[in-house]
């Protein structure tokens, strides 16, 4: 029983992580295939943001309830588990924040830009807006990649300690 719950706290960060190191991949190929349609490109990348986002939210509840619960069927020591369940909380709110904050305004920003950001115009106050959110979205992600090795990291370490 212990390995099964170890390995869905594995396969918890797993899916998270393995889905933020390889969305920027997914999104790059995307504008490049996409050069000249811009707003498809957009589009598509936009979708697989908010699909990003579930994974993470619903792995970053498992997780957070495998630690909460690991100490309890005596896989990890109580001390053990409270700083990757700390990093799980901060890494679910900025998935959060960037979810329900950042994502819902930039779409504002597209639609009052009439559907399409131009992001070659930089003089107008939509686009300069939109491209602020969007660099406030990539560093939240790279925040929550970071916390996320953290967490795996912290993980092992309280894999060692219970021994």
């Amino acid at each position: 029983m212990k390995t099964l719950l170890r390995t869905l706290l594995y396969l918890a960060l797993i899916v998270w992580l393995g889905a933020e190191i390889f969305f920027p991949v997914v999104a790059a190929i995307t504008f490049t295939t996409l050069r000249p349609d811009t707003h498809t490109a957009g589009a598509i990348v936009g979708q697989l943001i908010r699909i990003l986002h579930g994974m993470g939210l619903v792995s970053g509840m498992v997780a957070l309830a495998l630690l909460a619960l690991a100490p309890a069927w005596n896989i990890y020591k109580p001390r053990a588990v409270l700083a990757p369940m700390a990093l799980l909380v901060l890494m679910i709110a900025f998935t959060a924040f960037s979810q329900f904050a950042i994502i819902p305004a930039m779409e504002r920003d597209r639609v009052s830009a009439g559907g399409a950001i131009d992001t070659a115009d930089t003089a107008s106050p939509i686009t300069a807006d939109f491209n602020k959110l969007h660099n406030r979205s990539e560093h939240v992600e790279e925040t929550i990649l970071l916390l996320g090795i953290a967490t795996v990291a912290l993980v092992a370490k309280a894999e060692t300690a219970k021994s």
